[in-house]
């Protein structure tokens, strides 16, 4: 069956899109589906322990947001910075876009300047900054790149990092991990379920909209991954493996894909997942409640079955579970 981008859409009451993390956050409410009985329990992320098969390898992406974010003239110039070919060369979203047209150098302070050196289909420019990016003026303008549901509040940036992020380069957070605290990591250790990283940077091919109706003409961007040999080499021998995100989901399968086990590597992916996508590489899968018409909803329901998400959010909506980046999660086996 061919899905058009409509299917995936679906009503969400405002206020359940969550403008902050729960407290503590392994405090966040779990809906825990299981695919072969269709069952739900409803419950609470610290209990997770409770549902994790004793033999999996929990995957986390250690992936750390940067403050990508430039905001000038108190917020009426943005450069969203997506890519950086050196220190002074960007690949960027900007705002106002019709500021930044093609040869033009705009002022983004008196002692700051872009000069638009390129803009891409789908209105991306290749900036050239001055002075370079490694100088010290550009720390008072850059910020967290919440996303725009979220209300901007500073005093959350280390709340939009997981406890284990360490390598800098994501554009947004790898939202599943954000529920687990540093305790439940050693609980989880304590009963002996073996714990790997691997390395995603969260990118325009994680957010950016579908706009093909038919969302089989959508066209992935690229995201940079990396799987150790350590990892790859335990990775190999798991029994079971629970991926914490849909971006180790995404690394998983494609090195799974490629190479038909897993290898050291640091490459780059565009897989879509969607329906009809057979997974080889993970078993189970914890994430968070995405958008409506999103990439990341459409790779839910691949891993459950159309119909089967459809009634997973209906029920996460019936109970009034939080959604997005800051809201509740849930476990699928």
């Amino acid at each position: 069956m061919s899905y058009t981008l409509s299917d995936f859409d679906y009503d969400l009451p405002d206020e359940l899109i969550a403008q902050e993390p729960a407290h503590p956050r392994d405090h966040a409410r779990l809906m825990v589906y299981n695919r072969e009985t269709g069952e739900i329990k409803d419950d609470y992320f610290y209990n997770l322990l409770d549902y994790l098969p004793q033999r999996t390898t929990l995957v986390l992406n250690n992936s750390k947001v940067e403050k990508c974010r430039l905001l000038f003239d108190d917020g009426r110039k943005e450069v969203f910075i997506l890519d950086a070919a050196n220190d002074t060369t960007v690949q960027a979203m900007v705002r106002p876009g019709k500021k930044f047209k093609k040869g033009k150098t705009v002022e983004l302070t008196d002692k700051i300047t872009a000069t638009v050196l390129d803009i891409d289909d789908e209105g991306i420019r290749k900036l050239e900054l001055s002075p370079s990016l490694n100088n010290t003026i550009y720390e008072q303008y850059k910020r967290t790149p919440f996303p725009p549901y979220i209300e901007q509040n500073e005093s959350l940036s280390e709340e939009y990092q997981t406890v284990y992020a360490r390598d800098l380069g994501s554009k947004a957070a790898p939202t599943a991990g954000l529920h687990f605290t540093d305790e439940l990591l050693e609980k989880i250790r304590e009963q002996g379920i073996e714990e790997v990283e691997v390395t995603l940077h969260v990118g325009l091919g994680t957010f950016a909209p579908v706009k093909a109706d038919s969302i089989d003409e959508h066209t992935m961007h690229s995201e940079w991954f990396q799987i150790t040999e350590q990892t790859a080499r335990r990775l190999n021998s798991a029994d079971h493996i629970t991926a914490v995100g849909t971006t180790s989901v995404r690394v998983l399968e494609t090195a799974m894909k490629r190479h038909g086990k897993f290898t050291s590597t640091k490459t780059e992916t565009d897989i879509f997942i969607r329906l009809g996508y057979t997974f080889e590489a993970v078993d189970a899968l914890i994430t968070n409640f995405h958008l409506p018409k999103s990439t990341l909803l459409m790779l839910v329901a691949a891993f459950t079955g159309y119909d089967e998400m459809k009634k997973i959010y209906q029920h996460a909506i019936d109970e009034e579970y939080r959604f997005y980046s800051f809201g509740d999660a849930m476990l699928i086996l």
